[in-house]
């Protein structure tokens, strides 16, 4: 493609960056130095420090060795955002450990799974989940707990009154051996004092993404990685000032769209975090609202739910400039709301897991286009193959391929995964199993993944078409398609549809207003109402979950 999409960047970003050779622990410690007394995380009205969140994660990192970590060992996290999060992960890494990140929503099934197959030794909770971790690691190599309490952070008032509000707040860790409480591990050690110096290309963190094989593949993402696409987002967004931005942290941080555009890029610039545990309309507003949030990293389930929340009049949103959109395509109308209310401009972007996560993203502070995913960013090669055929490059704009990319945040490979390493990464270029089109201004269209597209009476029916004018109906809050096996047409379509508070609606209408807006074979031959879709730890929505359950159904 010969870059073709450089010319499409907004003025001050520069097209290629002479990365710095820093980690993201080193950065810490510059930001503390750089800005001692600036918020570092806001939680629940508690303000940390970048100095104390510097003091904290160093003398994380001396409970750690001091416990028997070592360069290269694994240490687990099974944590929301809270302030514990930040610092086990900047701790671990100075202590020269690799990061296993999991989701608290997983079942001991797939936790099981994930602790051996990283093999990881030492376990950082919230302490709800932490007599379920006891009863699990006698499965596992796990051999010290850590566990974190939600009340170690709040300030003295709410500390006082969440026994009343709720009892489990002032829950205990079970007195059993080698597990241990957080907050007794910070004041009981110094700070580590030689942070452990780590390569460019040592693993830093382990994240689990979903593998064709039904069980969750580690992705290795090196210190290079993460430092490299923090400094790339960063450039993207050039009036955004150090030490001068306040970030909504509502993406979890076990997600490597949460960990990179919000964590670490805070950490990194000197910016403000307003951690969010549980991503929800009303504490995201008020995060908004209260701090003056001027960046939000989100995904389009969210900035759906924020623009249909009851009360959102009640809410300034002014303060904020600059949003980015991932892990979905976002539905045309809920920009052009969004916008209306803030100000701010959305940039819709993409990334994969394996991709640190950020590849491409729609210039900020100029034109966007509205339903691409952006163009790529400083550093970052992207081309187009024939699905069937890796050898075989697409030149020609407009027809859609497989999306290939290549950068310096494209992972080391798949943790004990030579062969699906070997299938996913060739030549140095990642194999996104993506189907996109690139336009001659370089701003690419992801279609749909490969697996994912349906055929319907011989005709290719990508998902997203239909998932776009579903979410245009004024009656419906979130809608998508999968297919059905049909014996006249191959597949048929059929709509999950969830409605607006308050909305009725019947299958015959919202197949007519399809019928006005599709070509007929995109239009959904059946229509199912639910009141939930299910959707990733991020919400990002599922349709591979919605096909497992028709599955079932059928059967």
């Amino acid at each position: 493609m010969e870059k073709i999409w450089l010319k499409s960047y907004y003025g001050p970003v520069p097209r290629e960056l002479d990365f710095e050779k820093i980690t993201l622990p080193e950065a810490l410690t510059r930001t503390a130095n750089r800005f001692p007394d600036n918020p570092a995380l806001h939680f629940q009205g508690a303000k940390i420090t970048y100095q104390q969140l510097d003091d904290m994660a160093s003398r994380f990192a001396g409970a750690l060795v001091a416990m028997g970590v070592r360069p290269g060992d694994k240490v687990a996290l099974l944590l929301p955002n809270l302030v514990q999060t930040v610092v086990a992960t900047y701790g671990a890494l100075r202590a020269g450990a690799t990061v296993v990140m999991n989701n608290p929503l997983y079942t001991d099934r797939e936790l099981e799974h994930q602790l051996n197959d990283s093999g990881s030794k030492f376990l950082v909770s919230l302490d709800l989940l932490v007599p379920r971790m006891i009863n699990l690691r006698q499965k596992t190599g796990v051999t010290k707990i850590v566990s974190c309490h939600i009340r170690d952070y709040l300030p003295f008032l709410l500390k006082m009154l969440f026994p009343y509000v709720k009892k489990e707040m002032h829950r205990k860790t079970p007195a059993v051996p080698d597990v241990v409480e957080f907050t007794d591990l910070i004041k009981a050690h110094a700070p580590l004092a030689q942070p452990h110096k780590a390569n460019w290309e040592d693993t830093a963190v382990l994240m689990y993404t979903g593998g064709t094989t039904g069980v969750s593949k580690g992705v290795q993402l090196t210190h290079g990685n993460l430092s490299s696409n923090v400094q790339q987002c960063g450039a993207w967004f050039p009036d955004f000032a150090p030490g001068k931005e306040v970030v909504v942290g509502c993406l979890p941080f076990f997600h490597s769209f949460g960990l990179t555009t919000a964590m670490n890029i805070s950490v990194f610039h000197g910016w403000a975090n307003i951690l969010v545990p549980k991503p929800e309309p009303a504490p995201i507003l008020e995060a908004i609202s209260k701090y003056k949030a001027t960046y939000m990293p989100a995904v389009p389930t969210l900035y759906n739910g924020l623009i249909n929340f009851p009360a959102l009049k009640n809410y300034d949103l002014k303060s904020l400039r600059g949003c980015f959109s991932g892990g979905a395509p976002m539905p045309l109308e809920t920009i052009r709301q969004f916008t209306e209310l803030t100000g701010a401009q959305i940039c819709e972007g993409y990334g994969l897991t394996e991709t640190s996560p950020v590849t491409h993203i729609n210039p900020y502070g100029a034109q966007t286009k509205v339903g691409t995913i952006g163009v790529p960013i400083p550093n970052t090669e992207a081309k187009l193959v024939n699905v069937d055929d890796y050898n075989q490059e697409i030149t020609e704009t407009g027809q859609p391929g497989e999306l290939c990319l290549r950068g310096p945040q494209i992972m080391k490979g798949y943790i004990n995964r030579p062969e699906e390493t070997a299938a996913t990464l060739r030549d140095g270029w990642l194999l996104t199993g993506d189907i996109a089109t690139v336009d001659d201004d370089g701003y690419f269209t992801i279609v749909d993944r490969k697996k994912d597209m349906i055929i319907s009476g011989g005709f290719n029916v990508y998902p997203r078409d239909v998932d776009e004018v579903l979410f245009a109906h004024p009656k419906i809050l979130e809608g998508c398609v999968i297919g059905v096996p049909d014996q006249y047409s191959g597949e048929r379509i059929k709509a999950f549809v969830v409605l607006k508070d308050g909305q009725t609606a019947t299958s015959e209408e919202i197949i007519a207003y399809c019928k006005e807006n599709l070509v007929k074979y995109k239009v959904p031959k059946y229509v199912e109402f639910v009141e939930t879709l299910p959707k990733s730890a991020v919400g990002k929505i599922l349709r591979k979950e919605l096909k497992k359950m028709e599955e079932e159904k059928s059967k």
